[in-house]
């Protein structure tokens, strides 16, 4: 090799290591600049534009509080909200019990806040926690919706029957019913007419009061739900559907963090959203994305012991997300 290509390739590999070096010692993006924004992914557990109208609202309110920047997305599915998080496209979720315990077993997500609402009950069936009915509480439970002239008393009476679920990520719309459904000897696989998968509690409930589905699953209580409102629409869905079966209680979604995530980042947003939830109009926003009344700051544990009733009935998390 000649003296001057020598120098060549000395020259280049200078240029490559000093490359190399820039590269490495360049500070990692910030997230919440104007061209970086904070990504916040909504689940898509009731009316996609209710929720982008109010997922807005939030983000436009916590950019003015703190100063960040963010940007919202709704997912296509509960799953798409998961793996949004994953792949760092979204650093903030707002996602719903079950995707969190897969989010967290899948991604090692942060949860840091816990929904509080006011308990509801479902009229005209017995709860033992009824008692609590208009309290704050962090849990709540799902219930089976059919029409009131429909013949079905229990969940014997589901075989052979057209079910709705909500989604397969859907804990109190998917998770925890099919639990329900076989303890109780119903393969919903087997014994169903037909399934459907109606992406939201609010369409489980239309889909049934218009008799698409026999029958079907929300959360207590769907009918009623202030962020739905399916009343103004269906003025009668009240005494039109009846609830024939209940679950136990089951722990509130909540917001989650990417672990990627600063610390004081992540602080920043919770303290903004603890604010928010008793500002006199920013409240309503929350409100209206999924009838939210309240806020608890919460640890990492916060899940586990759901987590472990689950696993106790054959549904593993860390063994789904494999």
């Amino acid at each position: 090799m000649s003296k001057a290509k020598r120098i060549l390739f000395l020259c280049l590999a200078i240029m490559l290591i000093a490359t190399v070096a820039v590269t490495a010692c360049a500070p990692a993006k910030k997230w919440g600049t104007a061209d970086n924004p904070i990504v916040i992914t909504f689940v898509p557990s009731g009316d996609t534009g209710k929720i982008t109208k109010a997922g807005t609202q939030i983000a436009d309110w916590l950019s003015q509080k703190t100063g960040l920047s963010f940007k919202i997305e709704v997912g296509t599915s509960f799953g798409a909200s998961i793996e949004a998080m994953g792949a760092q496209k979204a650093q903030v979720g707002f996602l719903n019990t079950f995707s969190v315990l897969l989010a967290e077993a899948k991604y090692q997500v942060v949860p840091a806040i816990a929904v509080v609402r006011n308990y509801a009950t479902p009229a005209g069936f017995p709860d033992p926690d009824a008692a609590l009915k208009d309290t704050m509480q962090t849990f709540y439970k799902a219930e089976f919706l059919t029409k009131a002239t429909s013949g079905i008393n229990t969940l014997a009476d589901l075989k052979g029957k057209t079910f709705c679920f909500v989604d397969p990520n859907s804990t109190s719309g998917y998770i925890v019913p099919n639990i329900i459904l076989k303890a109780a000897g119903i393969d919903p696989l087997k014994d169903f007419k037909a399934v459907v998968n109606a992406g939201g509690h609010d369409k489980v409930a239309i889909a049934v009061y218009k008799g698409d589905c026999d029958a079907g699953v929300t959360f207590v209580d769907t009918r009623t739900d202030a962020s739905y409102k399916l009343y103004d629409t269906y003025p009668d869905i009240g005494t039109v559907l009846k609830v024939f079966a209940l679950s136990d209680r089951i722990p509130n979604d909540g917001v989650q963090y990417i672990k990627q995530l600063d610390a004081s980042t992540q602080k920043t947003i919770t303290d903004a959203l603890m604010e928010m939830s008793t500002d006199a109009t920013a409240k309503q926003f929350l409100k209206d994305l999924y009838n939210i009344s309240g806020y608890q700051r919460i640890d990492a544990t916060f899940y586990d012991a759901f987590a472990a009733v689950l696993k106790a009935a054959g549904v593993d998390p860390a063994t789904l997300v494999k």
